[in-house]
């Protein structure tokens, strides 16, 4: 029997202000338009996602791909993974600069290689000898971008505080998506461009198997967006699908999963959580998070969950 095809999407997890609100919409409804025509035409739920998150990473309203946070030093570096919940096939891309779309360096990893994750020059030399064009790393900066790494610095200097994720500090997130196709086979993909001001070299939860994002047929499909060190810490996304698979609902393990965040770490973040039986859940405790759902009901797309 063919499933109900079912596409997750989030644009990331901040203290969103409201002049922001209509072009993460926009770039959400955009990724679940690209995404869920590849599912009603009966192709994968790893096709989907990896479709969906191209879109958000050329789309320089997120922080993944072209307008991703910079560095200290003035840089872009992006992480992605893309993982299979059929059969668990997974590839992960890390600290890149010259990809405009990591995720789908992430899926020739996923397809053309016997190992799961590649980093630096490895990673793009690997995606280069797979047919993907090597770009310039400052196609990838924007202006905008660049003004917000001034101001963290002097904030910096000043000693003033970080509030990314749970102040107002005008700033964006990691992009992510689950998908279930009409075989019944779930995917999950994310994809960044890390915290504002990293460190060069510095990897956070979305490209870590587990951490950030993870997919398996039996349990469940996640994405997770937010401050990366305690989501790694608590193994957030695998801590998140396990309970899927002890018998919580999607709804009831994505909360669960944001009160473990904060109460064990104080971390702050969103998550999107889909099982392979349909069920989606969400969370943030954030101010915001852009999200958007597509079923054969009909599309929505917002920047907060309401709460029942």
């Amino acid at each position: 029997m063919k499933m109900q095809p079912v596409l997750l999407i989030h644009g990331g997890a901040w203290a969103m202000p409201d002049d922001a609100i209509a072009a993460h919409e926009a770039g959400i409804a955009n990724a679940l338009a690209a995404g869920y025509a590849l599912l009603e035409r009966g192709a994968s739920a790893v096709d989907a996602v990896e479709a969906a998150v191209a879109v958000m990473e050329d789309d320089e309203t997120f922080d993944a791909g072209r307008g991703s946070f910079l560095t200290q030093d003035g840089r872009v570096q992006m992480d992605a993974l893309l993982m299979n919940g059929e059969n668990l096939r997974t590839g992960g891309v890390a600290c890149v600069e010259r990809l405009r779309n990591p995720i789908r360096a992430a899926r020739l990893v996923l397809d053309k290689s016997p190992h799961v994750y590649f980093v630096g020059t490895g990673a793009e030399r690997f995606a280069r000898q797979h047919g993907m064009e090597l770009c310039d790393n400052m196609e990838l900066v924007v202006r905008r971008e660049q003004e917000r790494l001034y101001k963290a610095q002097a904030d910096e200097l000043a000693g003033l505080p970080d509030e990314t994720f749970s102040g107002s500090l005008e700033s964006h997130d990691t992009v992510g998506a689950v998908a279930l196709d009409v075989h019944g086979n779930i995917a999950a993909g994310t994809s960044t461009g890390g915290t504002l001001n990293k460190a060069p070299g510095r990897v956070g939860d979305s490209s870590l198997i587990g951490c950030g994002c993870y997919a398996d047929n039996l349990s469940a499909a996640v994405s997770l967006t937010g401050w990366g060190e305690p989501i790694m810490k608590l193994v957030l996304g695998k801590w998140a699908v396990d309970r899927v698979a002890a018998g919580a609902s999607p709804d009831e393990a994505a909360h669960e999963a944001i009160a473990y965040l904060f109460n064990r770490l104080g971390g702050h973040g969103g998550i999107i959580l889909l099982g392979p039986d349909g069920r989606v859940g969400m969370a943030h405790n954030t101010p915001r998070m852009a999200w958007g759902l597509q079923t054969p009901a009909g599309r929505q797309v917002g920047v907060t969950r309401n709460e029942a």
